[in-house]
């Protein structure tokens, strides 16, 4: 035996029987390995929170939405830009033909909803407002100030839930002249308090002009409840 020879079969001793067997680690202990090293925070420091997961979820279903709606929509994408540009400029013309939304019922309230004021308190409360251009409140006060000074003279029976419609009908049976201007200036008072229109300083003017006038009215008798004669 040669020299070569003896140091194959001394290699072939000396080698593990088991060097050509592969290693191999049961399932369940390698997955449970697993899970463990996965677990380490290490690996999760740059996850999201779970605030960023439920928004990233709903931009996630927004955009399958829109998704969905280009691909069922005629031309796409640009079909459904189209529809809501379209959406867009209907809204803006119905703004535009109806005017500001009314955020308060259209029927009339009580003229009076704070504590007791003379006329001259109101009418000094509204020159203040209108001279700071703030008309709707200066309407407001004046029209508060002319059913006031009414009373005021017994013209009008006090009533503290009475509307402005109520007053301007009522004080228009005692100065039947001036009846229409009251129900005019009882709906300008209407308008601005519950209809959510703006006042005017030409609205203003006409009422502060009827209370000027009726200041010095004289009532008509025949017509005036005996009760409020002076």
């Amino acid at each position: 035996m040669t020299t070569g020879g003896n140091g194959a079969a001394l290699g072939r001793l000396m080698a593990r029987p088991d060097d050509d067997i592969p290693v191999r680690t049961p399932r369940v202990p390698a997955r449970e390995a697993a899970e463990r090293e996965l677990s380490d925070p290490r690996y999760h420091q740059h996850d999201p929170n779970p605030i960023q997961r439920a928004l990233d979820w709903l931009w996630e279903r927004v955009d399958a939405l829109f998704t969905a709606a280009a691909h069922t929509t005629p031309g796409g994408w640009i079909g459904l830009l189209a529809i809501a540009v379209c959406v867009l400029l209907l809204a803006i013309a119905l703004r535009l033909r109806l005017g500001a939304v009314r955020r308060t019922p259209t029927t009339s309230g009580a003229l009076f909803s704070d504590a007791p004021r003379t006329a001259a308190e109101h009418r000094a409360t509204a020159d203040r407002h209108a001279a700071e251009g703030r008309w709707s409140q200066a309407i407001q006060d004046r029209m508060r100030a002319l059913v006031l000074a009414l009373e005021e003279r017994t013209l009008l029976t006090p009533g503290p839930g009475r509307t402005a419609d109520e007053a301007a009908t009522e004080a228009g049976g005692a100065l039947p002249a001036y009846a229409d201007r009251l129900r005019t200036v009882a709906r300008t008072f209407n308008d601005v308090t519950y209809g959510g229109r703006p006042g005017t300083e030409a609205a203003y003017a006409l009422l502060a002009g009827l209370d000027t006038e009726l200041e010095h009215a004289k009532p008509d008798l025949a017509t005036t409840p005996a009760r409020s004669r002076g």
